[in-house]
């Protein structure tokens, strides 16, 4: 069962401005319940060890996605030790609250609160994150909703299965993963299917059974013909790979799309790729295990259809790049003025594809990626230029934020894949957030 409840626990000492405290306590009881429905939490403030080990006798540990350890005043490390032992599997988010007047008594004292729990848990190498302030600051807010975005992406990773039909073409060495790392490091499982059997297969179907994948496309695709060929092939390995995939509760693709696809089927796997990850379903081509984990990570960030291309060209005069894919896109990104159209694959000549330009917006570029060292994350923010369409297939010009040389010079010397997920949304701040709660090396290409 996915773990779904917020525990808050706050800690105080009665030494302290206890009644100074259960203002901020309410406070940020109320701020918890705006933010989530799912908020585990004692009436008023813990002051002791047995006390909090008698609440939490109470708590069942296996549903709590992380817990807000909040020095309402200080306390000393048995509060926390008790508070990891029982919890053990779930990160500590500590927050300390502002002193609530400067001069006489400290009241609180909440900061060395914070300061001591830290010690604490990185000395028992459990995974924290601190936040300071009160609950009615936005700063606090943002931080508070960040951190717990990004543990519901890391509990996500840990139920993502991933489909992979087929291995990667030759030389597409980035395209694959070490199972068990990938496993051990983000929880993510794979499933392996035949691509040949899913080919032979799927031209099988009863036309009343992939007559439907057809009408879904003509929801969004403008000028669809379906009586074309490769319109019905696309269809046919669709509807196949969808009963596939709800069978072995696979949540996201990884595809292998050349050569086999124009030799075998007789039609681009762009289509199919193009439509699941519209309909939630993120699919990357060449069979892109790490490219397919970027666009799941981005699509539960942001609720919204990422893309998966190749940076294949600089402007310098404008300070952006441009990337491209052959003909995969979700529907929803084509550029409001031309439309999601159907195409033919640029090299092949075979469709069904995507051709359009994608709109302009707020993009955020990711990767996740893996070397002999281990995997890292890669972190872009930039605009998705109102440019029109670069190339044939699908493409998008982006204008970063860093200075464009000294960016791709970067992006080639760190050796990053040639895959970059892109997303309509600024989620820079979760993505760096998500590197520091799974302990990955994460290199940032955005304004400060």
């Amino acid at each position: 069962m996915p773990k779904t409840s917020i525990l808050y626990v706050p800690i105080g000492r009665k030494t302290f401005d206890l009644e100074a405290g259960e203002v901020q306590r309410k406070k940020s009881s109320e701020f918890l319940h705006s933010v989530t429905e799912n908020v585990i939490e004692p009436e008023g403030i813990i002051t002791s060890p047995e006390d909090l080990e008698k609440f939490l006798e109470t708590v069942n540990s296996e549903e709590i996605i992380a817990s807000i350890y909040q020095s309402v005043t200080f306390a000393d490390g048995e509060f926390v030790e008790a508070l990891i032992k029982k919890v053990d599997d779930a990160p500590v988010i500590v927050w300390s609250v502002r002193e609530p007047s400067v001069g006489g008594r400290l009241r609180l004292n909440s900061l060395t609160g914070g300061n001591s729990t830290s010690h604490v848990l990185r000395c028992a190498k459990h995974p924290f994150s601190f936040v300071f302030g009160n609950a009615d600051e936005a700063q606090v807010q943002k931080r508070v909703k960040v951190q717990l975005k990004v543990q519901k992406v890391i509990e996500d990773l840990k139920g993502l299965r991933i489909g992979v039909i087929g291995e990667h073409p030759p030389g597409f060495f980035f395209s694959g993963t070490d199972e068990e790392a990938l496993h051990k490091q983000l929880g993510v499982t794979v499933k392996n299917f035949d691509l040949n059997k899913a080919f032979e297969e799927c031209v099988k179907l009863p036309r009343e059974k992939w007559e439907g994948a057809i009408e879904r496309a003509e929801q969004q695709v403008i000028g669809l013909n379906r009586n074309e060929e490769t319109v019905q092939r696309f269809a046919q390995f669709t509807t196949y790979v969808q009963e596939k995939i709800d069978e072995a509760d696979v949540s996201a693709l990884a595809i292998r799309c050349w050569p086999d696809f124009f030799n075998e089927l007789g039609a681009a796997a762009c289509s199919t790729l193009s439509q699941f990850t519209e309909d939630g379903v993120v699919s990357s081509c060449e069979s892109d295990i790490h490219g397919s984990v970027s666009m799941f990570i981005l699509q539960q960030l942001t609720g919204s259809a990422p893309y998966l291309g190749d940076m294949v060209h600089v402007n310098e005069a404008s300070n952006s790049v441009v990337f491209w894919h052959c003909g995969a896109g979700a529907y929803s990104l084509a550029h409001p003025d031309q439309g999601a159209k159907p195409g033919v694959h640029p090299n092949r000549k075979l469709g069904f594809t995507m051709e359009f330009g994608l709109k302009p917006g707020r993009v955020t570029m990711f990767r996740v990626g893996y070397t002999p060292d281990g995997y890292r994350l890669l972190v872009m923010r930039g605009n998705a230029l109102d440019t029109p369409q670069r190339f044939n297939g699908t493409s998008v010009e982006v204008e970063l934020e860093t200075e464009i040389n000294d960016t791709l010079y970067g992006l080639m010397e760190e050796g990053f894949e040639p895959h970059y997920a892109i997303v309509y949304d600024d989620v820079a701040d979760e993505l760096v957030e998500l590197g520091k709660q799974l302990g990955l090396k994460t290199t940032v290409y955005t304004k400060n």
